[in-house]
């Protein structure tokens, strides 16, 4: 088993080719065809993962979001990315991300949140594969659809829009991460209420009497990744060592 073999894995469900132009998915550290002994998923590469995947015998990291998004001019350590890389050569870690090919592949993020919270119907957002929309079998208040929210995503608070009390939610889109820029696009799918984060204020202030914004954490939409990779992987090679990190947590707090 090569690192190759899982990354390609992963790939057939999120080739590279569907990530945004400025995204940075791919095998960032290590050498493809190196024997494989096992892998850690998460959300963010760091050293502590590193030291975690190195620690539990594996020696591939696979996280969502790239640890290499920006170029490395230089390796001392200045930055948490430079530190990142510099631990996995030492101690031999290949890292992979798999981040908005992922976002905009055919049972990626906001499919699987949409499947989680329960929707049928679920088609994408946007033609390009972008965020999810469906349908609630049971309509639902606004205070209690932030509650399902909340209780699906484990997100102990969530933030919204005011919204009328007795407006009944039955059709919802969704887009794993920050995606406040398709609030429109929500709109034009017919959507009640809109589950994203990183939202602006003013876009709660301007959608107010339009649709109801639930805006978990970053952290919150997008723990289901790791999820989904150890999913992909265990159904290609149900034997093969692959763990998600223990000690991995929110690097928001809520005070």
């Amino acid at each position: 088993m090569t690192i190759s073999d899982i990354t390609e894995t992963l790939e057939q469900t999120a080739p590279l080719i569907l990530q945004e132009s400025y995204d940075n998915s791919g095998l960032l550290v290590g050498d493809a065809g190196a024997e494989c002994t096992g892998a850690l998923l998460c959300v963010d590469a760091t050293p502590e993962r590193v030291r975690e995947a190195a620690e539990s015998g594996c020696n591939l990291l696979i996280s969502h979001h790239p640890v290499i998004f920006r170029p490395l001019r230089r390796l001392t350590g200045e930055t948490l990315p430079q530190r990142t890389v510099a631990e996995a050569i030492r101690l031999g870690v290949a890292v992979y991300a798999c981040h908005t090919n992922l976002d905009n592949a055919p049972g990626g993020v906001s499919v699987e949140i949409a499947t989680r919270l329960g929707l049928t119907d679920i088609t994408p957002m946007m033609p390009g594969g972008t965020g999810a929309v469906g349908n609630l079998p049971t309509p639902l208040s606004a205070s209690a659809f932030a509650e399902l929210v909340k209780s699906t995503l484990g997100s102990p608070v969530v933030r919204t829009n005011r919204f009328a009390p007795d407006r009944q939610i039955s059709r919802v889109a969704l887009c794993g991460g920050s995606g406040s820029e398709f609030i429109p696009d929500a709109i034009r799918a017919g959507a009640q209420a809109y589950i994203t984060s990183d939202t602006r204020y003013h876009d709660f202030v301007d959608y107010a009497d339009t649709i109801f914004i639930v805006d978990t954490g970053h952290y919150e939409s997008e723990k289901c990744t790791t999820s989904i990779f150890q999913r992909i992987i265990t159904e290609k090679f149900p034997n093969f060592a692959v763990r998600i990190s223990n000690t991995e947590s929110n690097p928001i707090n809520y005070m």
